[in-house]
């Protein structure tokens, strides 16, 4: 029956047929984590990826500063403020002097890095290239960092570089630092994901 102010009674529990409620029905966030079944949390609700193909470089000359990589950015917009991000990323990376320094930061703000210790730099991955030939090697360095932005703003992951104040060096992305038109001078990629988890 439906009363003069349009409210509907009768109906028991279960006895609208199925498809008369379907999800274009539902307002925006009309469904919270509260009202879902014990045990959903963690689940995987969108990825996104960004893929690096061509090569770049980044020249540092002594300084603790560091600057983007090109290419290496990831934009997500969280469906929650509750949610959390994991961010996981690998970048192909040559060199032939010294340590390279790589830090995650969303936005302007480093996350997932060590802690202030001295001289040491604060970093959330470091690189140096080891053994001979380095100079046909791009090594995989990866790392993975599980972060909480608590928005529902599109926010942005991005990779920055630094060879600190000790040295003067350049770092090349997705080739090896010789570069030679040669069969083992290949063309690796870089990635980073960011993927939304539900709380």
């Amino acid at each position: 029956a439906i009363n003069g102010s349009g409210t509907l009674t009768g109906i028991s529990v279960g006895g609208l047929p199925d498809g008369i409620v379907d999800a274009d029905m539902l307002a925006a966030n009309a469904v919270t984590a509260g009202k879902l079944a014990s045990g959903v949390g963690g689940k995987v609700l969108q990825v996104v990826q960004t893929l690096k193909t061509d090569t770049a470089s980044i020249t540092s000359s002594n300084t603790n500063n560091f600057v983007d990589i090109s290419g290496m950015s990831v934009s997500i917009t969280p469906t929650a403020t509750t949610s959390k991000i994991l961010v996981f990323f690998t970048i192909c990376l040559s060199g032939n002097a010294g340590t390279f320094h790589i830090r995650l930061v969303r936005g302007s703000t480093n996350i997932g890095i060590g802690g202030s210790d001295g001289n040491r730099l604060p970093s959330t991955i470091l690189y140096r290239p080891m053994g001979s030939p380095y100079q046909h090697a791009c090594d995989a360095v990866s790392s993975t960092v599980l972060d909480t932005p608590s928005t529902t703003s599109a926010t942005t992951y991005k990779l920055q570089g630094s060879a600190g104040s000790t040295y003067s060096a350049t770092w090349y992305f997705n080739r090896t630092y010789d570069n030679s038109n040669n069969d083992y001078d290949g063309r690796p990629i870089s990635s980073i994901t960011a993927m939304e988890v539900a709380a």
